[in-house]
């Protein structure tokens, strides 16, 4: 009689997250239009899952302004031939256009939901859920984009809405990674993500402190954040100055995470 094989335990798999504010493809105070040079930045980083805010969808002057300006939506444009998969939650609608937040994925994206977060008044604010079906494993891995509010009092009320989002929309045993611009330059996210949500801020896991982001070019103020939950955190790096600079008003994050 044959007996079955024991259990083996999953091959730990490896992969590296980024998250970056495109600034709609502009330099900082708009001065000029840089998709195409941020487009071949963020495909050298290698990231096999990217955050992306204020993504543009649609725009229907910028075409006629700019002679390099895409005719797809930036984050097809972004995505090309490297990341298969993405997807966009539209935010801010205006009289011309759209934009968002976006996922850009190596691996196939299952289902995606974006979740209206905004409070009130003209600021329109988002989360981006994503469930990332990985080859050979049964468990998702679930991606959130998130931007939040300049107020604090929205950020506070978006920050439960994302531990909402969390605690109803994700396994409580599944991987998640959390990333994206959070405004929250008086540093309040992290108590609350972690006691209500379990989330690691990795920089902070890694080196005791937020890192510096915005403004890009002399960084002052920690907006931007990696959060993990079920996960374990490597190398996490903030990427050097040139060319990121010019390529937008924040600073981008990468991470290398394993399960």
């Amino acid at each position: 009689m044959s007996r079955n094989p024991p259990d083996r335990p999953m091959p730990e798999l490896a992969f590296k997250v980024m998250t970056v504010n495109t600034h709609k493809g502009f330099t900082f105070f708009n001065r000029k239009f840089i998709l195409h040079e941020l487009r071949e930045a963020v495909r050298a980083v290698g990231a096999d899952v990217v955050f992306l805010q204020e993504v543009q969808g649609a725009h229907e002057k910028h075409p006629s302004k700019f002679l390099n300006f895409p005719e797809d939506p930036h984050y097809e444009f972004l995505a090309d031939e490297i990341w298969p998969e993405f997807a966009y939650g539209r935010n801010a609608v205006y009289p011309h256009g759209h934009h968002g937040n976006a996922v850009l994925s190596k691996f196939p994206i299952e289902h995606y939901q974006n979740h209206d977060v905004s409070i009130a008044g003209p600021e329109r604010r988002g989360l981006l859920h994503c469930a990332l079906r990985v080859p050979g494993r049964e468990q998702r891995i679930h991606a959130i984009c998130v931007h939040l509010g300049l107020k604090e009092s929205h950020r506070r009320r978006q920050l439960e809405l994302l531990c909402k989002l969390v605690h109803t929309e994700v396994p409580a045993d599944a991987p998640l990674v959390v990333a994206g611009d959070f405004n929250d330059w008086r540093h309040r996210a992290n108590p609350i993500l972690e006691r209500s949500c379990g989330l690691r801020e990795v920089f902070v896991h890694a080196h005791g402190e937020h890192v510096r982001t915005f403004p890009a070019r002399w960084p002052v103020l920690a907006l931007d954040r990696i959060y993990v939950r079920h996960a374990r955190i490597h190398s996490p790096v903030v990427l050097p100055r040139r060319p990121w600079s010019h390529l937008s008003d924040h600073a981008p994050l990468v991470a290398e995470i394993s399960l």
